[in-house]
């Protein structure tokens, strides 16, 4: 069966969560795209089989902060390829709960640095729906320009590509890599490494040996986009 070619914003589908249903930001988009309701177990919006949205009122954003919520929704959106944050309204530095600037600044750098997930700011709802809207529609209708992290070449040896293989690890580099496929002899008994193993390797310590050890444990989860 041949796949559908989306042509315009009207074949895009996004999935909102039941709680953004009642929002302007719903209304808008029902009127631009297909917008779908389902209950997510993480973000707000799904834009397509990668790519997941929180999307934050300033208000929420700091109660998030206060009551350990963010990290916590953060964390889990990271079993998509490409999660995002988007925090919206104005005037969040100057907030009446009294929370110290540099209190903000901390939390959004630690989403940007240690979570790597991206924010995007808007200033009102409608913003956050042209916003949301135009992520769809490079996702969906191939108008997207990504710049490739881990590059191909056209020839590798096998050190290299064992070396590429593990370099694929949370947190790993290749100067790591190679200490790990020096030590264990090869990327197998590199899988199979417990995590007191792996910690044996300079540079690993508990909490990269326990993200290593989940991601290869934990089970393949389909997307909902997908059939």
């Amino acid at each position: 069966m041949m796949q559908k070619v989306l042509k315009n914003e009207k074949d895009v589908v996004i999935y909102a969560d039941v709680g953004e249903m009642t929002t302007k930001v719903a209304a808008i988009l029902q009127g631009r795209c297909k917008l779908r309701s389902k209950r997510l177990h993480e973000g707000d919006y799904v834009l397509s089989k990668r790519v997941v949205v929180e999307r934050k009122a300033s208000d929420d954003f700091l109660q998030s902060i206060v009551d350990g919520r963010l990290f916590r929704q953060v964390s889990g959106m990271k079993k998509y390829e490409k999660p995002l944050i988007i925090i919206e309204g104005n005037h969040i530095m100057d907030n009446e709960r009294n929370i110290h600037p540099n209190a903000i600044r901390g939390a959004v750098a630690s989403i940007s640095m240690d979570f790597a997930v991206p924010v995007i700011w808007t200033r009102s709802q409608l913003e956050t729906a042209e916003m949301l809207l135009t992520l769809a529609k490079r996702e969906q209708l191939g108008k997207k320009s990504s710049i490739a992290i881990r590059t191909k070449k056209r020839t590798r040896s096998a050190n290299e590509q064992q070396e590429f293989l593990i370099s694929g690890l949370p947190k790993i580099s290749t100067k790591t890599a190679k200490k790990l496929l020096k030590h264990f002899g090869s990327p197998e008994k590199i899988f199979l490494a417990n995590e007191n193993e792996l910690m044996k390797i300079d540079g690993i310590g508990k909490i990269m040996a326990r993200r290593i050890r989940h991601l290869l444990i934990k089970k393949y989860e389909k997307s909902i986009l997908e059939d």
